[in-house]
């Protein structure tokens, strides 16, 4: 029923599927996401939905290649089947006319984005995009950002292409000559922590949206708790989008960490176990 009808790498690590899911497809809006297992017994995947398609009954996900799951998700092909994918999950983006909204993505945050920058823009509001990473390799979905934005500004750390510089930076001289009513940030947390810290100078409401440790996408499990200025949330059940103002970034930040040395021996473990399928 969840069958991959396309793959497409966007960078060396960057990765793209379409997946057939008329019902998830039906119902999905800016913001969502889904959760899949590839196996039986394998890991719960929670990835943003980055672009749907009602009538083709098709979701496209775009996902980093880091750990066992992503790089065992990525050896799939077209015609290949999920074993499980549910969604779509999370409160959709709170879609308005807000006026001048900017929408700030680093790295893979592009693919979530891209489906908030087109909703916004279809509402009538003026969308001024930044993208950026840590080199030209690591870019993709440039031209739709552009389709969907009224300005779009470029960036990388190492000057690669675009502009040299960090997200920060064009932020805030948007800021000084724009009258800007509201930012989307996606990211990688440290990034959308510094957004949320130049944003809030200004006070200019700002969204971002969390991808933090997940199980069970349903509130249940406790895993994706985010200490927030209103108390304990859940990522899966009360957002994945909230106001960057009241996350506490730091103790996010070590959460993301905590695994660290499961997810190395994973991988070791995978590719061990490819290498013996290899060679017998």
């Amino acid at each position: 029923m969840y069958k991959i009808l396309e793959k497409q790498a966007l960078s060396d690590i960057i990765k793209l599927l379409v997946i057939q899911a008329p019902h998830i497809a039906k119902k999905a809006k800016a913001g969502q996401f889904v959760i899949l297992r590839i196996t039986q017994f394998g890991e719960r995947i929670p990835l943003t939905i980055a672009d749907f398609d009602a009538e083709a009954g098709t979701i496209t996900v775009i996902f980093q290649e880091v750990g066992k799951s992503t790089r065992q998700l990525w050896s799939l092909n077209p015609g290949d089947n999920l074993v499980t994918l549910v969604g779509p999950l999370g409160n959709p983006s709170e879609i308005e006319k807000y006026g001048t909204v900017v929408c700030v993505a680093g790295g893979v945050g592009v693919a979530p984005i891209y489906s908030i920058a087109k909703a916004l823009k279809n509402e009538g509001n003026r969308v001024i995009s930044i993208m950026g990473a840590r080199n030209k390799g690591l870019l993709f979905w440039e031209e739709k950002m552009k389709s969907v934005s009224d300005d779009l500004i470029v960036c990388t750390d190492d000057g690669s292409y675009g502009r040299k510089a960090v997200v920060t930076t064009p932020l805030k001289e948007i800021i000084s000559t724009n009258n800007v009513n509201r930012v989307w940030a996606i990211g990688p947390a440290i990034m959308m922590k510094f957004v949320s810290i130049v944003t809030m100078v200004f006070n200019i409401p700002t969204v971002v949206s969390l991808n933090t440790i997940m199980i069970d996408g349903t509130g249940m499990c406790g895993g994706c708790r985010v200490l927030h200025e209103e108390g304990a949330k859940f990522v899966c059940v009360d957002g994945p989008e909230f106001d960057g103002h009241k996350i506490a970034w730091d103790s996010l930040l070590l959460r993301q960490g905590i695994y660290r040395n499961e997810e190395a021996n994973a991988i070791k473990q995978w590719e061990h176990t490819c290498h013996l399928e290899k060679t017998i």
